[in-house]
């Protein structure tokens, strides 16, 4: 298999990360008006698709003699079944994400949900591990957390301005405020499960019967296109959002709809995939642990960027929203921040 030999591939992979788990939700959008179950299908059949192809050329190229065949077949049972269950509670996770997107928007979604993920195994790691400063994990937890705050009473304030706007306009349906609840409620419980499928992974890929990265990938997208079909056709029959859908809507939807899915599975996948060869290599080749952290974490917040600067998610709101906005993304990043250099003053603070 082919892993970066010096610093300089580490982070370019690092980088290549970032932009791709920041990026692929934009190909729902790009999609235009077609609903986010229906988009899903493409979805996982791309990511799945682009998992074997990376395990059958870069996993099975390199000078070691070591190929993705041999890992799995190297890798224990235990750890076949911890990835492949991870990649069935992270489909589930995202699924939820993805409600939450089309009921809320990026800017709300995806802060929201990775925000709580991002809390929950950090506490959780440090609970069971014992490893990183207490002190900057709460501290890195507390900001993040007043930034999902934050983004809820924005979102709040959004749907408000936008429900009087429709009213004035005499589109709206009813004088009463609409619920702002929705959206926030599926990205917080998203963020939850998503938390909860890092450990499953770990534990795939340590100890001697571990796998390596594309084997990794490989079980993982298997979980995530096989539970698709179960999970997907739960969220047709009871939606998020508008009436039941059936199978004919994926048939009946144009090409570029389907091409638009396709290549975010396949952009999410090298993203992730990209992410899991980082930590394969020696640790002398992966650089200042801190950054790495960052940038690893950094993808929801240049999701939310693009989602107002792109998508202009945000359009015809007044100062307050975009105010709120800016305190979201800075009260994030401050926690991301802390919460990726903790690990290195364990023994300072």
């Amino acid at each position: 298999m082919i892993l970066p030999q010096t610093y300089a591939a580490t982070m370019f992979l690092l980088v290549l990360s970032l932009l791709c788990l920041a990026i692929w939700v934009s190909t729902y959008k790009l999609a235009g008006k077609w609903r986010f179950e229906l988009y899903y299908f493409d979805f996982a059949f791309g990511l799945f698709a682009t998992a074997l192809i990376l395990a059958f050329t870069v996993g099975n190229l390199g000078y070691d003699g070591f190929n993705f065949l041999d890992d799995l077949q190297h890798a224990g049972k235990r750890q076949w079944l911890y990835c492949f269950a991870a990649g069935m509670i992270f489909n589930f996770a995202n699924l939820l994400l993805m409600g939450a997107v089309s009921v809320a928007g990026t800017v709300v979604a995806f802060p929201t949900a990775m925000g709580v993920g991002l809390i929950l195994s950090s506490v959780l790691n440090f609970v069971t591990v014992r490893s990183g400063s207490g002190t900057f994990i709460l501290l890195g937890s507390g900001l993040v957390l007043a930034s999902i705050v934050v983004n809820a009473i924005n979102h709040r304030i959004l749907v408000w301005q936008r429900h009087e706007e429709q009213a004035r306009a005499g589109r709206a349906k009813s004088t009463r405020r609409p619920s702002s609840a929705k959206g926030i409620i599926l990205a917080l419980v998203s963020g939850l499960i998503m938390g909860s499928f890092w450990p499953l992974l770990d534990k795939a890929r340590q100890g001697d019967l571990g796998m390596g990265p594309y084997a990794i990938g490989g079980i993982f997208a298997f979980g995530v296109f096989f539970s698709t079909f179960v999970f997907n056709i739960f969220f047709m029959n009871l939606p998020v959002e508008g009436d039941p859908i059936d199978i004919g809507g994926y048939f009946g939807a144009r090409p570029i709809q389907h091409v638009w899915a396709l290549i975010g599975g396949t952009i999410w996948c090298v993203g992730t995939v990209a992410g899991m060869v980082t930590l394969a290599v020696p640790e002398a080749q992966q650089g200042n642990p801190g950054l790495r952290a960052v940038l690893g974490q950094a993808a929801p917040l240049l999701t939310a960027l693009i989602g107002m600067f792109v998508w202009r998610e945000l359009k015809s709101t007044d100062m307050r929203v975009k105010a709120l906005a800016f305190l979201m993304v800075v009260l994030y990043g401050c926690g991301v921040v802390l919460l990726s250099v903790a690990p290195l003053y364990v023994h300072r603070v």
